[in-house]
């Protein structure tokens, strides 16, 4: 079996659906980028895939397979300016699984458009198709960040007299812990901890290691607060020595909480 494939129609399709799954990616992965960026981004993509179905070499199913992971991390590369490779085939696998779930909206749409029969997979009915699944991830996307702010908590830190007021997220994937005593770990912006860092004392420091993303390992320096009161929605969580590791980075400045919860937290 043959397939006429024609070069200006897959540029076309696969720049425009470039620019759907760039946007999206970036809602996924939180980063930010300029409309000059994703339209570049999105351009090299198209390109760069032509060139993928022009090779000489092998099946064209294969090489797209190949093809594909390397494309994206030049697209996220170029768009994003992510540069630890570790990070740019995460983002690619992102993107890859918002591109599958996208392509698999265009896919049924398309299937049931009988009625343009003539049209079902031109390029403009794609584009068209390929916007309502853009649509529909970000109102998923959208979905899913609602029911993560419903697990922002208001909090306060006592010291004597004194009280600090700030928003915590609750995060199930908080996993830190002292590892001598084994107490739970919460995390504090250092733009946070500013506020009250006097009375950061120095018999209560604690080092916790870590490991993240991005960095095999490290330290964070750990102090031990007398009080932490959790404001849920029906009642007060009042926890005694709570430890509060300060981080530079995890929690940017323009995020709307300056720490993130440990769960067990709310087992009191």
């Amino acid at each position: 079996m043959y397939y006429k494939l024609y070069i200006d129609s897959v540029f076309f399709i696969q720049f425009v659906m470039n620019l759907y799954l760039l946007s999206i990616t970036g809602k996924v992965l939180k980063c930010t980028a300029t409309h000059g960026r994703i339209l570049t981004g999105a351009l090299l993509g198209a390109g760069m895939i032509c060139l993928v179905i022009l090779l000489p070499a092998g099946s064209l199913r294969i090489r797209l397979i190949v093809g594909v992971i390397p494309v994206s991390m030049c697209m996220i590369r170029v768009v994003f300016a992510i540069r630890p490779f570790r990070l740019l085939v995460r983002s690619a696998a992102v993107m890859a699984v918002c591109g599958f779930f996208m392509g698999s909206v265009v896919l049924w749409l398309s299937e049931r458009s009988a009625w343009v029969e003539k049209w079902r997979y031109g390029i403009w009915t794609v584009a068209f198709w390929g916007y309502i699944g853009y649509r529909f991830l970000r109102f998923l996307i959208r979905r899913l960040h609602r029911e993560k702010m419903s697990d922002l908590k208001e909090i306060r830190i006592s010291f004597g007299e004194k009280n600090f007021r700030m928003k915590a997220l609750l995060d199930t994937g908080n996993h830190l812990y002292e590892p001598i005593s084994g107490a739970p770990v919460c995390l504090l912006a250092e733009s946070a901890a500013g506020e009250f860092r006097e009375f950061f004392l120095p018999e209560k420091y604690h080092a916790i290691p870590y490991r993240s993303v991005g960095r095999r390992q490290g330290i964070l320096d750990a102090y031990e607060l007398p009080e932490l009161v959790i404001e849920d929605t029906y009642r007060e969580i009042c926890c005694k020595r709570v430890i509060v590791a300060v981080c530079n980075t995890g929690i940017s400045k323009d995020s709307v909480y300056q720490m993130i919860l440990h769960p067990q937290l709310m087992e009191n």
